[in-house]
């Protein structure tokens, strides 16, 4: 396994402050530090911003979203090409500072950007598809559909993911002439810095783009403001709906994603090659702290020695490099209790990660570890099948074939991600079809679409309708005007004239 970069640790405390009118302004609200995962040291601070703080921002990005409606497309998309070049040229900065506010190793802080530069590529080819469309529907008359923005749209991100999770959503948003609030997570704001100076090198107009740093009570007050028409969530399942509920009630379109408990179902013939790996990587990437982890194995038949290499690899893990930190210290500790109470109904311990701390970096010492676990004989129903616990834990429970596995998995309330390892077509085919989920996979660990393919789950992994990237995602970042129109009387006359 290649030695990954160590994340470069801000030595200073960085002061984090709301992005408005294309400036940086200090909130008036309580002040709250940012507290590094891989030293346990403060890296950050900001201060949160207040209800006419708020208000104000949004009123400055409806007067600005005005104008941007009337700026063709293919202008727009200038805009974001030039941030794409900006994101590029600054990569590995972004990268080291979102891993050390986050957790995750300097190759997953790439990645994560990565994939959020892929939604931007797919924003910037908006201006090369057919976004209306014309169809003479009778003599003399046509119809046709115009794509247009909502107007002031808003997002809330969660910690986990700093760039990727709001670039799924801002280059579409903008793209489609919308101006657009961010209230990043709490844990993680310093990315959102970055962003938002790129954004502002790129040409983009101010006042279209509006950080407020935050915790609940802005949110709220984004929420709940009337210039507000559509908002964007990805966190737990609990916070989801109540965003969604709140939106919805004042009559808003909210798209709202929660949490998962993701399934891989591991039969005999799967290529060891794919299933060692691609399992382990997926409970073990980004230490479990993402919507995409595969949290429960369910094993069918004999896989023994399968099993036995997915041990292996998560256990050559070291922490530090190739595995990141856990956000919290008090994660870590419910991480912890989780694991006592799965051993204490039954689970065997195959690989224990309580005791791993980081290796070889003195600094990481006092940070919030634990390594790679995998709890075996777990019991359906049971918290550690059914709870999502959001660490480097996986679940593994024995069934005798498909069909018990798959009831298994229809019987959890989440719906974000099922994978299936296998060298059979027809008995992949039968996890597609039989999977309670909005994302399948086959022999891979983590399947999340490439764009233009859209991300998003089903049940209770999603509140609203519409996925929040890709073409699903269109509809919900715009409105679709309806024009019939009619010059001349005809002379044949029929039920359309």
């Amino acid at each position: 396994m290649s030695s990954l970069s160590s994340v470069k640790i801000p030595s200073q405390i960085i002061k984090c402050h709301n992005f408005i009118n294309g400036d940086f302004v200090v909130g008036s609200g309580e002040k709250i530090q940012v507290i590094s995962p891989f030293n346990g040291k403060v890296i950050g601070e900001f201060s949160s911003s207040t209800k006419s703080e708020v208000d104000s921002a949004i009123a400055q990005a409806a007067s600005a979203q005005a104008l941007w409606a009337e700026v063709p497309m293919k202008e727009r998309t200038k805009v974001m090409f030039n941030f794409r070049t900006i994101l590029i040229r600054d990569l590995e900065e972004i990268a080291h500072l979102k891993s050390s506010e986050s957790g995750k190793n300097f190759e997953e802080g790439r990645a994560g950007l990565l994939k959020g530069i892929e939604v931007l590529e797919y924003a910037i080819a908006l201006q090369n598809m057919d976004l209306g469309g014309k169809v003479e529907v009778s003599r003399g008359v046509s119809c046709e559909y115009r794509r247009e923005p909502v107007g002031v749209v808003a997002n809330i991100t969660p910690f986990n993911f700093p760039a990727m999770v709001p670039m799924w959503t801002i280059p579409i948003a903008l793209t489609l002439g919308n101006a657009y609030i961010w209230k990043p997570s709490e844990k993680t704001p310093l990315t959102s810095m970055k962003i938002a100076i790129a954004l502002k090198e790129a040409g983009l107009p101010d006042g279209l783009f509006q950080v407020l740093q935050g915790t609940k009570e802005t949110v709220e007050a984004i929420i709940d403001h009337p210039a507000v028409k559509a908002i964007g969530f990805v966190g737990s399942t609990k916070i989801a709906k109540a965003v969604f509920d709140r939106g919805s009630l004042l009559g808003k379109r909210v798209l709202a994603l929660g949490g998962a408990k993701n399934h891989i179902v591991l039969l005999p013939d799967a290529n060891p090659d794919l299933a060692g790996v691609g399992i382990s990587d997926s409970f073990t990437g980004c230490a479990g702290q993402r919507c995409m982890a595969a949290s429960v194995l369910l094993a069918v038949g004999d896989v023994e020695t399968h099993i036995q290499k997915i041990i292996a690899r998560a256990s050559s893990l070291k922490l530090g490099s190739d595995m990141g930190a856990i956000i919290t210290k008090a994660q870590v500790n419910f991480l912890h209790a989780a694991i006592a109470k799965a051993e204490a109904a039954g689970a065997k311990i195959l690989l224990d990660g309580r005791k791993m701390k980081a290796e070889g970096i003195a600094e990481y010492a006092e940070g919030n570890w634990i390594g790679p676990t995998i709890l075996d004989n777990v019991q359906p129903g049971s918290e550690a099948a059914s709870v999502e616990l959001f660490g480097p834990i996986i679940s593994i429970i024995r069934c005798k074939d498909i069909s018990e596995a798959m009831k298994i998995e229809n019987s959890v309330r989440y719906g974000n991600a099922c994978s299936v390892f296998t060298s059979n077509g027809a008995l992949a085919e039968k996890v597609i079809k039989m999977a309670s989920t909005g994302m399948v996979g086959v022999n891979v660990g983590v399947p999340v679409p490439r764009e233009p393919f859209s991300f998003g789950g089903i049940n209770a992994s999603k509140f609203g309708h519409g996925d929040i990237t890709g073409q699903h995602s269109l509809d919900f970042w715009s409105n679709i005007k309806k024009v019939t129109v009619k010059w001349e009387k005809q002379n044949d006359n029929n039920w359309m004239s």
